[in-house]
C-alpha cells in the first residue's frame, strides 16, 4: 500500500471516528462522560486537520473550491 492511500483512509477512518463521537455527545447525559468524549473529539479534529495539510501539501487531497461570497449568502439565507 502507498503513502497515499494510507493517508487518505487514515482521513477517511478520523472522519468516520468524529461522525461516531458526535453522536455519542449528543446521546450522553453523564457530563463527566460528555466532557471526555468531547476533548477526545477535539484531539481527534486537530490531528485530521493536521494530517488534511500533509494530505494537501503533498498532492494526495485536493479540497473541492471555494465558494465566492454570493454562494455563502446564498446558502446562509436557505438555512435561516
Amino acid at each position: 500500500m502507498d503513502e497515499k492511500t494510507m493517508v487518505n483512509d487514515v482521513l477517511e477512518s478520523t472522519k468516520a471516528g468524529l461522525s461516531s463521537y458526535q453522536t455519542a455527545i449528543s446521546e450522553t447525559e453523564n457530563m463527566q462522560l460528555r466532557q471526555t468524549l468531547q476533548q477526545l473529539r477535539d484531539g481527534s479534529e486537530s490531528f485530521q486537520y493536521e494530517l488534511f495539510k500533509v494530505a494537501k501539501s503533498k498532492g494526495y487531497y485536493k479540497p473541492a473550491d471555494s465558494a465566492d461570497m454570493t454562494e455563502v449568502q446564498k446558502i446562509k439565507n436557505e438555512l435561516k
